[in-house]
């Protein structure tokens, strides 16, 4: 019976062999069948990694936000895949960053897999997220991931103090994201909307060269503000 890999990617411009195991990126080398995000950036990724197989021998199934509203079998309708042969050998879901199915589209294939009866067998790699978690100082028994916030200054204020008031009140580590292009206007924002005692962290560019993971209260990040405009960030607050 054929089994659904879940495959880490790298977190930035890395070198692979530093980050994922050697037995994951052995394993990859059989596989014949990916669900990915992005058809370039995962053959990029493929190659990095030293993947041999000409792309022309490979079925790459896109998995994104316009397909995650849909049964999986529907995505394979649509792109012209037989189920049959898709379930007579190992196939992965390979994320675009980091681990598949945590902050990533790729659960629709894992639901699906587990409707078939196909065995999902996860392998360890970055998360930024846990990453940053564990390295901020902050609740690690108590979190909540909410992804991203409001993109709008005053909508985007009214979820932070909605946040921060959870955390207060929970005693409950509040970790979101933001897209490299606006991190620093979500750091601008969270020192203008949270109260001064509250611990946040920034955690950018987690694995790269230029990583930067630090906590802080509210207060002295006023006194200390950093650049992160344009990096990867993982914002964690606990009130």
């Amino acid at each position: 019976m054929a089994r659904l890999l879940l495959l880490p990617a790298c977190l930035g411009d890395t070198d692979p062999a530093l980050v994922l195991p050697e037995s994951y990126l052995s394993r990859m080398q059989h596989l014949r069948a990916f669900f990915v995000e992005d058809l370039r950036s995962a053959r990029r990724f493929l190659r990095k990694i030293g993947y041999k197989v000409p792309f022309e021998e490979v079925l790459l199934m896109e998995l994104n936000e316009h397909t995650r509203a849909f049964c999986l079998e529907e995505v394979l309708r649509q792109q012209g895949i037989s189920e049959e042969k898709l379930l007579s050998a190992d196939m992965g879901v390979l994320s675009e960053a980091g681990l598949p199915c945590v902050a990533d589209p790729g659960s629709l294939a894992v639901e699906w897999a587990h409707r078939k009866g196909v065995q999902v067998v996860p392998f360890s790699g970055p998360s930024s997220l846990f990453m940053a978690l564990m390295a901020s100082g902050l609740n690690g028994q108590s979190f909540c991931f909410h992804g991203y916030l409001p993109a709008t200054g005053m909508e985007r204020a009214a979820r932070i103090r909605e946040i921060e008031s959870a955390s207060l009140k929970k005693n409950q580590t509040q970790l979101f994201i933001e897209t490299p292009y606006r991190s620093q206007a979500m750091f601008e924002s969270l020192l203008a909307t949270c109260r001064p005692s509250t611990r946040l962290c920034v955690a950018s560019d987690i694995t790269l060269p230029d990583e930067m993971i630090r906590t802080m209260p509210v207060s002295e990040w006023k006194k200390h503000p950093v650049s992160i405009q344009k990096k990867n960030t993982v914002f964690l607050l606990l009130a």
